[in-house]
């Protein structure tokens, strides 16, 4: 079957789910002050559009788009599950990610990452994304990288 990914609330059981394995596989590789992911409460305030990638029914990934002002949208809480990976189910998701910015007038996407992400950065580098230095909330850190990627109309 293929990958379906709709969007849903970030308090939904699944969600809540992906998100706690997201912050713990984070939480193992980063110090707290180098953690930048929105909790679900900050997600549901901050109105960040959250995604579910389901395989046959079962949550397979998430991701969130934050739509910051007209400024330019962000990439949020992406993650797939480890028994999910090597299927293209990150590059599906980035995909939709970026149409939703795009579907909504946006002219760049931003995200920040961290220096351990490799396959992660692999994938947003192969998706035409380019370092930048860090923007909005972020600052100079040893282990967060920061990329953007302009969209084409």
């Amino acid at each position: 079957m293929a990958i379906v990914i709709a969007e849903e609330r970030p308090d939904t059981p699944d969600a809540i789910a992906l998100i706690g394995e997201l912050d713990a596989h984070l939480g193992a590789l980063y110090a707290v002050e180098s953690q930048h992911g929105f909790s679900v409460e900050k997600l549901l305030r901050d109105g960040v559009r959250f995604f579910v990638a389901r395989d046959d029914g079962r949550a397979a990934g998430c991701g969130g788009v934050l739509l910051v002002g007209r400024e330019y949208a962000e990439v949020k809480r992406m993650y797939v599950r480890p028994m999910f990976r090597g299927r293209r189910i990150g590059q599906l998701m980035l995909d939709h990610l970026v149409g939703h910015a795009r579907q909504h007038g946006f002219a760049v996407i931003r995200l920040e990452t961290g220096i351990h992400q490799r396959e992660a950065i692999a994938l947003y580098e192969r998706s035409g994304f380019r370092r930048v230095a860090p923007f909005g909330p972020y600052r100079a850190d040893p282990v967060s990288l920061c990329y953007e990627k302009v969209l084409s109309s």
